[in-house]
């Protein structure tokens, strides 16, 4: 999807916890992002079809498909997407941008914010995507067990 807007980028935050979704808001608009919101990942994957993001940043734990299952998705519709995965389990599950087919994987803990937004901006800034389609299907299967 194209860029919303040179001056105000456009995030789609997918979690299905409201706290989260408050907290990395608040960080995004504090940054100058417009940002929408989705609570399940067929909800976020309907915005992203209708809508032009920059950024899309989703917990790997959410309704209906999982964060690395919804990467894949965002891929096939757009193999350019920009998309962090945020998890507070990185390390048990063995999860890796190879692994996942995200730009970036967020660790949940007391610097989440500032990295978000750093993150955010990186991306933003970038030329595109460096991710091939083909990384997605190498999830481990530590990925999925933690998933469920």
């Amino acid at each position: 999807m194209k860029s919303s807007s040179p001056t105000t980028p456009n995030i789609l935050l997918v979690d299905e916890s409201r706290d989260g979704l408050l907290v990395r808001r608040a960080v995004l608009e504090e940054i100058g992002c417009r940002v929408e919101i989705a609570a399940t990942s067929e909800e976020g994957l309907k915005l992203y079809k209708a809508g032009t993001f920059d950024v899309v940043v989703t917990d790997h734990r959410v309704p209906g498909l999982n964060g690395i299952e919804l990467i894949a998705r965002l891929r096939t519709v757009n193999p350019n997407a920009r998309v962090i995965l945020v998890c507070g389990l990185i390390e048990p599950l063995g999860l890796t941008e190879d692994n996942t087919g995200a730009d970036a994987v967020l660790a949940k803990n007391a610097k989440e914010p500032v990295q978000l937004g750093r993150m955010v901006k990186r991306l933003i800034s970038r030329g595109p995507a460096r991710k091939p389609p083909a990384k997605q299907g190498r999830v481990t299967a530590r990925a999925r067990a933690g998933a469920r």
